[in-house]
């Protein structure tokens, strides 16, 4: 198997191709609830497997282990990066494990076949001094009357909420007012997949959160515009009836020059990046962690104990007396 550097198949090479597929696609939809864009990606991955296998004389039922490998070269050769390539052999995977697991076929020709190496680059976070920080630059904000303005307030809440809770900014925007009529102390929260989870709320976010309730009205768009954004927490008056995700990206770049932090080092998601390191610095177990987070795989959360533990390395060598980066010389036993 193999591809040509400019992938373009749309179609699979057969109809029995097609038939497999479809069906792996509506498992995947039906029984593992993936999203649409998930769905979309698995499709591309396989057509491009389906043609490959097309200029090499196999169906997907009859695929070998050296014809993977062969397709795995191929992209290599396309200069297609790890990442992608390790995208690929995840949907590979799984559609052979389906047509293992239906008896369609016999073995799994992936098995054996090793997944291209990533390096993965560990997430960009910020201290806990510089959180703070971060958070007390939205509260001092004020008006031309000196007092908190609607939008201030609705910054308080926006900072206060990614970090307390984890949330994707996704979530986060598109949040619904209902959700948060209850005085409990979580979010009930659907992401990614339709995976539903509950978030904490700590007793700052909470208090944003009231002073924000206060406030929102003054922030709800007149008219038709109203009458869309009425359902949601962070109102606006654009297509979506919330506040956009590029918008807090803007809100947060500003906030950031404000508190003396590079605005390059600050996005939505690197407070969710604190918010998971910082717990597994607390001494928080995973298992919570990835709770929290709304991950499907606690693999994927394991990458905060690499933070922890690259920011612990980090604190030695530029503190401790022997440290090799201070220049110490290590004094000699008697």
């Amino acid at each position: 198997m193999g591809v040509p550097k400019k992938i373009t198949a749309r179609r699979p090479s057969s109809r029995g191709d097609a038939a497999l597929i479809e069906s792996f696609l509506d498992m995947m939809t039906a029984e593992r609830g993936a999203s649409a864009n998930t769905i979309d990606a698995y499709r591309r991955d396989l057509l491009e497997l389906s043609a490959a296998g097309a200029r090499a004389g196999v169906e997907l039922k009859t695929a070998t282990r050296e014809h993977i490998r062969k397709h795995l070269a191929a992209l290599s050769a396309a200069a297609l990066k790890p990442s992608s390539q390790a995208r690929k052999m995840s949907a590979m995977r799984r559609f052979f494990g389906f047509l293992y697991s239906e008896g369609i076929r016999s073995d799994d020709p992936c098995g054996g076949v090793e997944t291209p190496h990533l390096n993965r680059p560990l997430p960009k976070i910020l201290s806990v001094e510089e959180t703070l920080a971060l958070i007390e630059a939205a509260r001092a904000a004020v008006g031309k009357d000196n007092e908190p303005t609607a939008e201030t307030i609705r910054l308080v809440l926006i900072v206060e909420m990614l970090y307390a809770s984890g949330l994707r900014i996704s979530e986060l925007v598109a949040l619904p007012l209902a959700s948060t009529q209850k005085a409990e102390r979580f979010l009930h929260i659907r992401g990614k997949g339709g995976r539903e989870r509950l978030v904490p709320l700590g007793g700052h976010a909470l208090e944003a959160l009231h002073a924000y309730l206060e406030i929102r009205e003054e922030l709800m768009p007149r008219g038709r515009l109203g009458e869309a954004a009425a359902r949601y927490l962070f109102p606006s008056r654009g297509v979506t009836g919330h506040l956009t995700r590029r918008r807090c990206h803007q809100l947060l770049k500003e906030l950031a020059v404000r508190a003396g932090i590079d605005p390059e080092r600050l996005s939505p998601h690197v407070l969710r990046h604190a918010f998971a390191t910082h717990l597994v610095e607390g001494g928080a177990d995973l298992r919570s962690i990835q709770t929290m987070l709304g991950h499907a795989d606690i693999a994927t959360t394991q990458i905060y104990t690499h933070v922890a533990q690259d920011r612990l390395k980090r604190t030695v060598e530029s503190a401790h007396p022997l440290s090799k980066s201070k220049g110490s010389v290590r004094p000699q036993r008697t």
